[in-house]
């Protein structure tokens, strides 16, 4: 079979799917670094070229684990589709410019919401039982994906970009004996009365005096497996948007062959470090509300923070700089992402900051 020459400007157009052999010139070798194989193919040398056997490829865009936070996914059905059309804008920007992108959003209101609905419905309805927080975590991932997705698809469609959207419902593993079990953090639901509380401890739940009354509140145990990662892989490879890992996961505990669904709420921020290390990822990017990482917050001697090594994050961490329930996990995630890769950069951002910050003009990057 005769092969013909490839030139980088037609290399792209033909690099999807590739029913004959193709020759590359010993000056496009550099390409050849780029391409993932989606089915195995060979590659012989020849003199100064190279063969590619017939098989199925694509091009290996740079890929952004996108973390998206609760300021920018709003906080009931209205705010979530403008919060949806903002966000949106942003991810199609990035895919615009050539980036294979992975989207883990915040659940934290909406959990909430369906949490507190489903239990109100069971104390009213004869029949009807509360639903356990594995089970709201998917409902949750179900609807703000279906938003999400949606609304990805139409900004990219009115730019003339047809590409799948895909949300994958994601059950993220946990470690049983994890101490955070006996610590819970995450406040959940509505307020309670006192008598409300009582019967929520009965049950074996913990909850929390506020102001007002009293809130029940949910371990926040470590990520430990992400279940569906083969699935979100083969999404990747196929060049396609991935939502994943929604509200840190579902949390679920092994129990011989079945999967438990753990009463818990697992941190975004680490989840989405787990999702950019497994699916290597070029770059994780943590959306939040505030433009930059800060030293000293709340304080007047507050410094903003453009650039930090993994060495210097740690220490900056060691120090207590960062709060528990906000910037600490961001910063943690970030430390293992890069811990397990060279090459790699987290930037923590604001929306409106993100598409400077990927280009190093804005937020705070650590490599």
């Amino acid at each position: 079979m005769r092969r013909s020459p490839v030139s980088k400007a037609k290399y792209a157009s033909r690099a999807r799917h590739l029913k004959t052999d193709v020759t590359i010139s010993g000056g496009d070798m550099g390409l050849l670094k780029q391409i993932r194989w989606l089915w195995p193919a060979k590659i012989t040398p020849s003199g100064n070229l190279q063969h590619i056997k017939r098989g199925i490829l694509i091009m290996a865009k740079k890929r952004i684990v996108l973390a998206v936070g609760h300021k920018d996914m709003g906080t009931n059905l209205p705010e979530q589709k403008e919060a949806v059309k903002r966000t949106a804008k942003v991810i199609a920007d990035f895919i615009q410019e050539g980036w294979q992108v992975a989207i883990v959003h915040s659940n934290a209101p909406q959990v909430g919401m369906i949490h507190t609905a489903m239990n109100e419905f069971g104390r009213q309805h004869d029949g009807y039982s509360s639903a356990p927080m594995s089970v709201c975590s998917a409902m949750s991932q179900g609807y703000i994906g279906y938003d999400l997705q949606n609304g990805i698809r139409a900004e990219l469609i009115k730019r003339g970009i047809y590409k799948p959207v895909s949300t994958v419902l994601t059950q993220v593993t946990v470690d049983p004996y994890d101490e955070a079990f006996y610590t819970p953090v995450k406040t959940i639901g509505r307020i309670m009365s006192r008598e409300e509380a009582d019967e929520e401890e009965a049950k074996g739940n913990h909850v929390q005096e506020t102001e007002g009354g009293y809130r029940r509140i949910v371990a926040s145990p470590h990520p430990v497996a992400i279940v569906e990662i083969d699935a979100i892989k083969a999404l990747l490879a196929a060049d396609q948007i991935v939502i994943a890992c929604g509200g840190g996961g579902i949390p679920v505990m092994e129990q011989g062959y079945n999967l438990r669904g753990a009463s818990a709420i697992i941190e975004k921020d680490l989840a989405t470090g787990l999702l950019a290390k497994e699916t290597d990822a070029d770059v994780m990017m943590i959306l939040t509300s505030v433009d930059n990482v800060t030293l000293n917050y709340g304080t007047d001697q507050e410094q903003p923070i453009k650039h930090m090594t993994i060495a210097q994050a740690t220490d900056y961490m060691n120090q207590g700089q960062f709060e528990f329930a906000s910037m600490l996990p961001k910063i943690s995630a970030s430390i293992d992402f890069l811990a397990c890769g060279k090459g790699r950069k987290a930037i923590i951002t604001s929306l409106d900051k993100a598409e400077e910050a990927l280009k190093g003009e804005a937020g705070t990057t650590i490599e």
